[in-house]
């Protein structure tokens, strides 16, 4: 018969062997709140069925917010000792020589570690800087020469979920146009051609012939399946759940089971870390709902009465000019219901109808009864933005135009209209982050921004400070 206190001595110490291996004891975890990993516990995705209960949505969000905020270990599964950062599953050709790269990653511990500013969840100075190259299977570099990698500043993630959905309510109107062209042409005889437009935003158009071909070369501003694709500063990620599953192997070498695992690879350990299940359906949809609920930026009023007035004018200025003509002040929304795994987006992403997946309705947030509502029922989404692609540089402006790849077929001049709420929090700007003051990001502003940069520049220098004064008062809430 085994002593009851020899029988503990051998179990610690079977822990303390498992741990000095770095071999994780998840089944042990509870008995070992000193163990050196962040996730003690993975998420149910099963749990998380049909239309979620605000209990039930707050459990879930509690842990997205653990999991953004974790400092990821190897006993985790955090490194990718055989892939690299590609969107695609790619195999290294040989281990790398260190762990953490600053270059092409790993290259944070948490989340949290970039999206600090002014709040978790917020953006990043110019020391959290990441590299991006075209991201599908080309993306093993150890140099910051911008012929092999884009340098990008961290974006905020504040009132994302509803970007999302306003992104997705776009897409469903323009793939809609799309099909009501051409069955119009069918039933015509005749070539038709129909105006893209969405919430008042054009993205150019299109002509379809009776035959069902259809002429896409007057397409603007968004990829040509018509999807809008609303993160990112090149605006080619569909959803929070993609830009997860990216950023989680990107980032810190933690892998989710939809991309990494046997469903798509065909192995459960794709990086050969000795790790399987790093990061399970539920545990990518704790994050989506986290970041879907974070709430939106605001614009405040200032307690100086000089900046109160200034700021007045300025908001003036920013229409007279046509900075509202690509920022624009608000989109229409139609629900705040989001459903995760959502429609839209590629392989290696859980899409509706791939899993029993979860409907959860933002109006149950404390924020949602800020958001302006309009008499035809639709909520207004103070973005300041268009969810549009541009040019943003030309012969004699190309300040933004440092980039030397083209990322996910999106030309290197070419740019999603940054979405200006809480640019009053969030300094440096650009999609470097190098610029430090926002008349000198304004000033830097080509392309199709020529005309409202230029009036800029004509304003008298009171008026150009007000302008900057009314975009200091789009914060994020703290």
């Amino acid at each position: 018969m085994t002593l009851p206190g020899l029988e503990a001595t051998r179990r610690l110490a079977a822990i303390l062997a498992a741990l000095a291996c770095g071999v994780a004891a998840p089944a042990m975890a509870d008995d070992v709140p000193w163990a050196e990993r962040a996730i003690t516990e993975h998420v149910d995705q099963s749990a998380l069925k049909g239309v979620l209960d605000r209990e039930t949505l707050l459990d879930l969000i509690d842990k997205g917010e653990k999991l953004f905020t974790a400092k990821f270990t190897e006993l985790d599964g955090a490194g990718r000792k055989m892939a690299t950062q590609a969107i695609i599953p790619t195999k290294r050709k040989r281990a790398p020589d260190a762990a953490f790269q600053r270059i092409a990653g790993m290259d944070a511990n948490a989340c949290s570690s970039c999206h600090s500013q002014p709040v978790i969840g917020g953006a990043g100075d110019f020391t959290v800087n990441v590299f991006v190259n075209e991201g599908f299977t080309n993306a093993d570099f150890d140099t910051v020469d911008p012929q092999f990698s884009n340098e990008r500043n961290t974006n905020h993630l504040m009132g994302a979920g509803l970007v999302e959905l306003v992104a997705r309510e776009m897409s469903a109107d323009l793939q809609a146009i799309r099909r009501d062209t051409l069955k119009k042409a069918r039933e015509a005889g005749e070539p038709v051609t129909a105006a893209l437009v969405s919430k008042g935003v054009s993205f150019g158009k299109i002509t379809a012939e009776p035959d069902g071909i259809l002429d896409i070369s007057g397409i603007d501003g968004v990829d040509t399946d018509l999807v809008i694709r609303p993160f990112s500063q090149k605006g080619v990620m569909t959803s929070l759940r993609q830009f997860a599953v990216n950023a989680m192997n990107q980032h810190h070498g933690m892998q989710a089971e939809e991309r990494f695992g046997a469903r798509w690879t065909g192995e459960d350990d794709f990086d050969e870390d000795g790790h399987a299940g790093e990061l399970t359906d539920g545990d990518i949809s704790a994050l989506v709902a986290w970041q879907a609920t974070l709430p939106p930026p605001i614009r405040v009023t200032p307690q100086n009465e000089a900046w109160r007035n200034a700021a007045e004018a300025g908001s003036a200025t920013f229409d007279a000019i046509g900075c509202n003509s690509c920022h624009i002040r608000a989109l229409p929304l139609s629900s705040l219901e989001f459903a995760d795994p959502g429609p839209l987006d590629a392989a290696g992403t859980l899409r509706d109808g791939e899993i029993e997946g979860a409907v959860y309705d933002l109006a149950l947030t404390e924020w949602a009864e800020t958001l302006e509502r309009v008499a035809d029922g639709n909520y207004l989404v103070p973005l300041f933005g268009d969810l549009k692609r541009h040019v943003m540089t030309d012969r004699q402006v190309a300040a933004l135009g440092n980039e030397l790849l083209a990322q996910r077929f999106v030309e290197r001049n070419q740019f999603q209209t940054a979405e200006l709420w809480g640019i009053g929090s969030t300094a440096p700007y650009g999609h470097r982050g190098d610029f430090t003051t926002l008349d000198g990001v304004i000033r830097a502003h080509g392309g199709a921004a020529r005309p409202a940069r230029d009036a800029y520049l004509d304003l008298a220098d009171a008026e150009r400070s007000a302008l900057v004064a009314f975009l200091r008062t789009l914060e994020i809430p703290q």
